[in-house]
């Protein structure tokens, strides 16, 4: 097994790191919504901003949170032509699944607009991902 180098060099790295960044990002901006007595209200009457809290909506949200952490497992365990294709899908797709829930406050905008950052940075370390370099993981 080839040793790995971690350093910024490391388009693995970069990735996974932008990843786990991305997810924090969600988790700390759903954790803080859920302390506002205002979104704890709508919750419990079954409604979010007008919409009704449905099975399938919690089954899209499982799934939604489940892209950044496979991508987590992607970044660092597959081939690069793989890695470098499946990265831009999901950095692509990202942006649009999370504007279909648009910001409420200051601090959605301020989390959306860091999360769609470093999904551009995702794309763009992807493309520029020299495809002659060896990956130094399978």
């Amino acid at each position: 097994m080839e040793q790995i180098t971690l350093s910024w060099k490391n388009e693995r790295l970069k990735l996974f790191s932008l990843w786990l960044f991305i997810l924090f990002n969600i988790i700390f901006r759903d954790i803080h919504q859920m302390t506002l007595k205002s979104h704890l209200e709508m919750l419990l009457t079954g409604y979010y901003n007008g919409m009704e809290v449905t099975e399938a909506i919690m089954l899209f949200g499982a799934f939604v949170v489940n892209i950044p952490i496979s991508m987590l497992l992607v970044s660092l365990f597959t081939k690069q032509t793989v890695n470098r294709t499946i990265n831009m899908i999901a950095g692509s797709v990202m942006p649009l699944i999370l504007l279909t829930s648009p910001p409420t406050d200051m601090d959605d905008y301020f989390h959306l607009t860091i999360e769609i950052l470093a999904l551009i940075s995702i794309v763009t370390t992807s493309f520029k991902w020299n495809r002659e370099t060896k990956a130094e993981l399978p």
